[in-house]
């Protein structure tokens, strides 16, 4: 069994090949593209001189799939664990004083993923990004469940539905290792994703350290909800709204993006083109999202992505 680790490294300081519309929310586009400009530029980096991929025998030219560098020169392969692209951690880490910095990280469990293994994803994902960043704490940890959403024709519909929503008891069983993650000081606060007024009331009368934040994302519906504003205002809960996608990795996009088909960069096998590579069953596990933001002057120094899925071979 092997962890493919997918990242984007930081967004902020990459071209214009990646794809950002106007309006486009609730998506998961700068994930995708992110990850695909990444992984396209580790390639570049690593190809061989022009001379020797110009053209194939006989002077004609080999296609995209015969031109891409092989992925044992920009990938890294440490014991079970498969970096897709090899990270430099060298040349990580924020430029300025860590106390200069506000450390947000999104944590999305994905959807028919073991409650059992939540505590380990969130420890690797945790590890990765203070690495990424070369720090030892972080500031807000906000933790996206699977199943959650403020969908509605008007807010106080929305937030009745979401009250049925998710499952409450994987919820809190989630908690107390986020707990503990706070009480060690590796992180100052703690946040939840997509929780209404009925939920947050009935998740908060179980939980020893109570989220400082709900974050929501009111695309789908029209404003936040009067009676989550009420009830965040007598709980001392910051409320704060979002873009993010709630499906932000549906099933079969890594495998496309892994693949052999002309939007992959041919790190799985494809037995229909006769293409080798890894072979097995991948399954997405769990997607973080952070960002580095220097807080003085509101400027976001410091944002990428992690995306991790498991290969049974």
């Amino acid at each position: 069994m092997t962890k493919l680790i997918l990242s984007t490294s930081n967004v902020m300081s990459d071209g214009s090949s990646i794809i950002r519309k106007n309006g486009a929310h609730k998506s998961n586009l700068e994930l995708l593209n992110s990850l695909r400009s990444n992984l396209l530029a580790a390639q570049q980096d690593y190809s061989p001189p022009p001379s020797a991929t110009s053209d194939g025998q006989d002077g004609i030219p080999k296609t995209h799939i015969s031109q891409r560098t092989p992925c044992s020169l920009w990938t890294l392969r440490e014991g079970s664990d498969y970096y897709i692209p090899t990270i430099d951690w060298s040349l990580s880490g924020l430029k300025e004083e860590r106390s200069q910095y506000d450390i947000t990280v999104k944590l999305f469990y994905l959807p028919n993923i073991s409650v059992k293994d939540r505590e380990k994803h969130t420890k690797d994902a945790v590890d990765l990004v203070l690495k990424e960043l070369g720090a030892e704490t972080i500031d807000l940890l906000i933790i996206s469940f699977p199943g959650m959403s403020f969908e509605g024709d008007c807010e106080w519909e929305a937030d009745r539905k979401n009250s049925a929503q998710g499952n409450d008891q994987e919820e809190v069983e989630t908690w107390p290792f986020l707990e503990e993650l706070h009480d060690r000081g590796t992180v100052k606060k703690l946040g939840l994703a997509e929780f209404g007024s009925e939920k947050l009331a009935r998740f908060l009368s179980k939980v020893k350290v109570r989220p400082a934040v709900d974050q929501i994302n009111v695309k789908d519906c029209c404003n936040v909800p009067p009676p989550l504003i009420d009830f965040a205002k007598r709980e001392h809960i910051e409320l704060l709204t979002h873009n993010d996608c709630t499906d932000i990795l549906p099933s079969g996009t890594l495998r496309e993006l892994l693949g052999q088909g002309p939007r992959g960069v041919g790190v799985l096998s494809e037995s229909k083109r006769g293409i080798d590579g890894m072979k097995g069953e991948l399954t997405s596990q769990w997607v973080a999202k952070y960002t580095a933001v220097i807080h003085d002057r509101g400027v976001i120094e410091n944002k990428g992505y992690f995306a991790v899925a498991e290969l049974k071979e």
